[in-house]
């Protein structure tokens, strides 16, 4: 008997835009669209539009841009809540999907999507504890722990974590509006940006990407010490920088000062396997939200399995 394979919807939503795909049960795409962030209902509404072409979907999943409230039974459950994004805050972006289209929804942050994208099919692949840290005009990370996507009193909000300033290297104050210099607020592509008044892409002063690599490599160690993970990815477009990625590797094995003595923190030629870009590229963000939407479908969604 011929039978139909399911389709599952996946949506990456930024705040830029908006990254919309349908792939078959083995993960292969089938079609995908890219939809303006404008205003809720324009941004939803075409979003709609696009997967009511495809017949036959079993399920969606949605990483959105943050904070989110994944807090299921909570009044704003699927509301991305205290954005700046403007006209985004406490914007419903579950109801709308799942009444319009009729199917169950999987949610999750962008970069809790990204790492469950990566852990699935990507440079996590096999292992049971993997961090995704995402650097671009903000800084996220998502975590996967035990086979199980984190979250507790939220979601991470990581790229708040303090992180040492040494003011007579650094005398920028920070650019987060909340905290000044955490380490979205020194290391973000934004921070970036104010403090030496280009863009990261533009900027080729070395002393520039030796501070940011310093800061990164601090990160890297605080998600050492407290998550315990197997890997850590790191993407987003600042990490693209050519030799960035190499001098957070040799900046963070050094602030290791040999503790623990585990591998890769022991021995500076593992680090290349311990601190890695993702191998799907820009595809995580995307590949995890249809994974989301795979997981809404099945009882326990909120493991990885």
């Amino acid at each position: 008997m011929h039978t139909t394979q399911p389709l599952y919807g996946g949506i990456e939503a930024g705040g830029t835009k908006w990254v919309c795909a349908v792939a078959d049960a083995d993960g292969d795409l089938v079609a995908t669209d890219v939809i303006p962030t404008t205003t809720p209902d324009e941004t939803i509404a075409a979003t709609v539009r696009f997967f009511r072409e495809h017949r036959g979907l079993s399920a969606i999943g949605v990483g959105s841009f943050g904070p989110v409230d994944l807090r299921p039974g909570s009044p704003a459950y699927g509301h991305i809540t205290s954005t700046p994004k403007p006209g985004w805050a406490h914007t419903d972006v579950i109801s709308p999907l799942r009444a319009a289209l009729d199917v169950p929804v999987g949610l999750d942050t962008d970069v809790n999507a990204a790492a469950l994208g990566e852990w699935r099919h990507g440079a996590g692949r096999d292992l049971d504890t993997i961090v995704y840290m995402t650097v671009g005009t903000g800084i996220g990370v998502g975590a996967v722990v035990n086979g199980r996507l984190l979250h507790g009193l939220l979601h991470p909000e990581f790229g708040h974590v303090r992180v040492p300033r040494d003011p007579a290297r650094d005398a920028f104050a920070g650019s987060c509006p909340f905290h000044g210099d955490c380490l979205e607020g020194l290391a973000s592509g934004e921070a970036m940006r104010q403090r030496w008044g280009r863009r990261a892409e533009s900027l080729d002063d070395p002393a520039a990407w030796e501070l940011e690599a310093e800061y990164l490599a601090h990160a890297v160690m605080n998600l050492t010490y407290t998550l315990s993970p197997e890997r850590i990815i790191i993407g987003g477009g600042v990490a693209k920088h050519p030799g960035l990625m190499a001098r957070v590797r040799a900046r963070a094995f050094d602030l290791a000062a040999g503790y623990p003595t585990t591998p890769p923190l022991s021995d500076a030629t593992l680090m290349d396997e311990y601190v890695v870009s993702p191998s799907l590229g820009d595809h995580a963000g995307i590949t995890g939200a249809i994974e989301l939407g795979r997981l809404s479908t099945i009882s326990g969604k909120k493991g990885c399995s």
